[in-house]
This record gives structure tokens, C-alpha cells and sequence, in this order.
């Protein structure tokens, strides 16, 4: 589980207000998803939602419903490697 949030500090997000990647549409989730393109730490930050369990907003450029279906993929990939 990732607990460390040092790399937040250099998001491309801290130059937005904080709404921008809780949007209410599909626009906005483009909107943010366009920022965390080129934002250096996306990885660091998609992990972070993913080993947190975070359910809302864009997180290293995925869409709650993107990440939750990551989750699924990953989940299935374990169960045939096994």
C-alpha cells in the first residue's frame, strides 16, 4: 500500500483548483485527464488511487470508472496466472 504522498509536490494538479479533477461530466473529466498527460508524477499518483481504494475523481489520468475497470483487468490476470 502506498502511503507516501512526497511525489504530490510535484503534480501538475497543484496548479489547478482541486475541482478540476473531481469533474461532474465527461468534459471535465477530458479536461483533467489532458493535465495528468503531462503531469511527471502520473504514475506515482495512479498507484497511490489504486492501493488506497480511491473512488472518486481523476487520478494519474484515469476516470473513477477507468481505474475500477484496471482493477477488474488486474484481478482477472491474477486469477489466470494462478
Amino acid at each position: 500500500m502506498t502511503l507516501t504522498t512526497e511525489w504530490m509536490a510535484d503534480g501538475k494538479c497543484r496548479e489547478y483548483p482541486a475541482g478540476t479533477f473531481f469533474p461532474r461530466d465527461g468534459l471535465g473529466v477530458i479536461k483533467a485527464q489532458k493535465i495528468c498527460a503531462s503531469c511527471p508524477v502520473a504514475d506515482q499518483c495512479l498507484e497511490y488511487a489504486l492501493d488506497n481504494h480511491v473512488d472518486h475523481g481523476v487520478w494519474g489520468g484515469l476516470s473513477e470508472d477507468e481505474r475500477r475497470a484496471l482493477k477488474r483487468r488486474n484481478a482477472r490476470a491474477r486469477i489466470r496466472t494462478a
